[in-house]
């Protein structure tokens, strides 16, 4: 590889590692390719990118980065997972891809500016996906209004109830 592709693609890579707000690093050695295709389609439906990356180019890429410290991690054969949306599909695909394919090591990975280990990323998959979680935050947030409305329809609905019991009072005092 010349020295201008070797530069483009640390560029690329650090680009890549600045719009992530997830990555994850892991050990892809003796999976198949036609497996690794398969995994790399169903990354980019979550709007993820797996690259196969040399060590020594990665190193150069995160250099300067809040991320430095990752630079450690990378040795042996490497793939670097970049999520652009949803961290938690990240790790629930990145996991689930894991279990069935036991040759993939995710070894550590980024969130926003933290480094996480692989316990963490295991944590971020088993949580619900980001609607789920806008979805339980709405309807707490709708909880409280639905009691005050309930609340306040009562009053006038007990109200009715006592005037009907008045008329009917009145009606068998009236019949009697």
């Amino acid at each position: 590889m010349e020295k201008s592709q070797k530069v483009n693609l640390v560029e690329e890579v650090q680009d890549k590692f600045k719009r992530a707000n997830a990555t994850f690093i892991a050990e892809y050695q003796g999976i198949k390719a036609q497996d690794m295709n398969e995994f790399r389609a169903s990354l980019r439906k979550s709007s993820m990118d797996f690259k196969v990356v040399r060590n020594t180019l990665a190193r150069r890429a995160v250099k300067g980065t809040p991320i430095e410290s990752l630079a450690s991690e990378l040795k042996g054969p490497t793939a670097i997972a970049f999520s652009y949306s949803d961290a938690a599909l990240a790790a629930k695909t990145l996991v689930q891809f894991a279990k069935d394919q036991p040759k993939l090591k995710l070894r550590i990975g980024t969130l926003g500016n933290k480094v996480i280990s692989v316990a963490e990323i295991k944590g971020l998959a088993e949580l619900p996906s980001r609607e789920v979680l806008l979805a339980r935050m709405l309807g707490s947030m709708k909880a409280p209004m639905t009691g005050i409305a309930g609340v306040l329809a009562g009053v006038p609905r007990k109200f009715l109830y006592a005037l009907n019991a008045v008329k009917d009072q009145k009606a068998a005092a009236a019949g009697a």
